[in-house]
């Protein structure tokens, strides 16, 4: 079972399920074309849009 934790990078969780591109969706984030997603955790997006990482990385690992 994997788990997805908030110092991870957008781009290594997207590489894990294919659905975590919906999650990322629900929350309005569009990472699939950042250039950002490669380097940037999850926090740190997070932070920067204003949204909560705790609830995206519970949506995510529910995935799993």
């Amino acid at each position: 079972m994997s788990q997805v934790t908030k110092d991870m990078t957008f781009a290594a969780v997207m590489r894990m399920h294919p659905d975590v591109v919906k999650v990322l969706a629900k929350y309005n984030l569009g990472c699939i074309g950042c250039m950002g997603a490669q380097n940037e955790s999850l926090e740190q997006g997070c932070a920067a849009h204003g949204i909560s990482v705790d609830e995206i990385v519970a949506d995510i690992n529910k995935l799993f």
